[in-house]
């Protein structure tokens, strides 16, 4: 398990890690993060097709594995062969989460990936749109000016 993850279950004081097969890989999250992906499922339209299908294959799979004194977790076998892991394994740390890869898996994914990234990069809004309700830029001198403008003297 990544030590950042070992750190920040330690200070909340988890003993487990919640572990399902997510798209390719296994995906494990802290305790706290897990409750909070049950509500936003809860909060989705119960009545969706897809919302009933992604909320049975997340939670009808998902399983508490326990964190031994190392830091270690063990992977179910059933999960394991389902995303392909033997002995070998990509540990990658994503937001609030980390995966398991197969490796093979995981290059395959990394090569297919790639190209949507270029894009992915002409949608992407950075820094995001003020929010409605949020604050609002401070009119003044430096709102209209350009981050590489001269000084005005």
């Amino acid at each position: 398990m990544p030590s950042a993850f070992r750190r920040a279950l330690a200070h909340e004081g988890a003993a487990a890690v919640v572990v399902t097969l997510l798209d390719q890989c296994l995906a494990a999250w802290p305790p706290r993060e897990w409750a909070r992906l049950e509500t936003q499922l809860g909060a989705l339209p119960a009545f969706s097709g897809a919302v009933k299908a992604l909320t049975r294959l997340l939670v009808s799979r998902a399983t508490d594995c326990a964190i031994d004194v190392q830091g270690r977790i063990r992977l179910p076998p059933l999960l394991r062969q389902a995303a392909g892991i033997e002995r070998d394994a990509v540990v990658v740390g994503v937001l609030n989460r980390f995966e398991v890869w197969s490796p093979v898996t995981w290059s395959t994914f990394l090569r297919e990936s790639e190209g949507l990234l270029d894009d992915v990069s002409l949608e992407v809004q950075w820094p995001p749109p003020p929010s409605p309700g949020g604050p609002r830029p401070s009119p003044g001198p430096q709102a209209s000016r350009h981050p590489q403008a001269k000084p005005s003297r």
